[in-house]
């Protein structure tokens, strides 16, 4: 297979939670491929510098601020790409948050939060996006899940929920669009140690459990998902469908 498969140039790529952590890496990664980007976040003064960096590749950029709980956010970010471009190839879903709680503390207002940005938004980006891809016979969605929607762990109730929803989610639009040319997949990383879970990671405790249970002996960094998602969002992917594509060292092997 020649590896131009695998150039993103003159493609459009949309990815939603890009401000930080591995948003931030996997909009430069899929930049480096040769994308032009739209990068979305709810704060859009953390997309700047990014923006910056997109730019200095020569890509071109569109900074969106969008909250994927608010549904008319979404519906802008499809006219304002669609405005800029005339097309969106693309699609990473990447928003996300976590609380860490016993199953028999979670509250309702806790287990809403997570579920409707981690699977309502999520869903509701891939039908509005996703809505595009099917009228223009193309698209890639790379939705971003994790090893706890394919396991189980500690006072990770709704998270899990959420993210074996995500999977599960992943399976059926694949069903579904995969007739219209459209891949809908998605990545499964393990613990990534990022600004948003910094506190969690500086328990010695909690790393050496979570170490023990990665075959390959150490955390997942950000510039690990590069590589899957660009080739999930490439022509190199095109007859896979329906995947969740575990990026975990190994724990999901036991």
């Amino acid at each position: 297979m020649a590896l131009a498969n695998f150039d993103l140039t003159g493609r459009v790529a949309i990815l939603i939670g890009a401000g930080r952590g591995i948003g931030r890496t996997l909009a430069l990664g899929l930049a480096e491929a040769g994308a032009d980007m739209v990068i979305c976040a709810r704060t859009v003064e953390e997309l700047e510098s990014l923006a910056e960096e997109i730019r200095a590749m020569g890509r071109r950029v569109l900074v969106q601020r969008v909250d994927v709980t608010k549904i008319s956010d979404i519906e802008a970010l499809r006219d304002a790409t669609l405005k800029e471009f005339g097309k969106i190839d693309i699609l990473v879903n990447n928003a996300g948050m976590n609380i860490n709680e016993p199953a028999l503390e979670v509250t309702e207002e806790h287990w809403d939060r997570i579920l409707d940005t981690n699977l309502k938004g999520l869903f509701f980006s891939c039908q509005i996006i996703g809505r595009v891809m099917v009228e223009q016979r193309y698209g890639k969605i790379i939705n971003v899940s994790s090893t706890f929607g394919l396991v189980g762990y500690e006072k990770r109730a709704a998270y899990a929920a959420s993210k074996g929803g995500v999977s599960q989610l992943t399976k059926v639009l694949a069903i579904e669009w995969s007739k219209y040319n459209v891949n809908v997949n998605a990545i499964a990383p393990t613990a990534t140690e990022t600004p948003m879970n910094k506190a969690l990671f500086a328990d010695p405790v909690w790393r050496e459990e979570v170490l023990r249970r990665i075959p390959a002996g150490r955390f997942c960094t950000p510039e690990d998902l590069v590589g899957p998602v660009v080739f999930l969002a490439s022509d190199a992917a095109r007859f896979v469908h329906g995947v969740t594509l575990p990026v975990d060292g190994g724990w999901t092997a036991w």
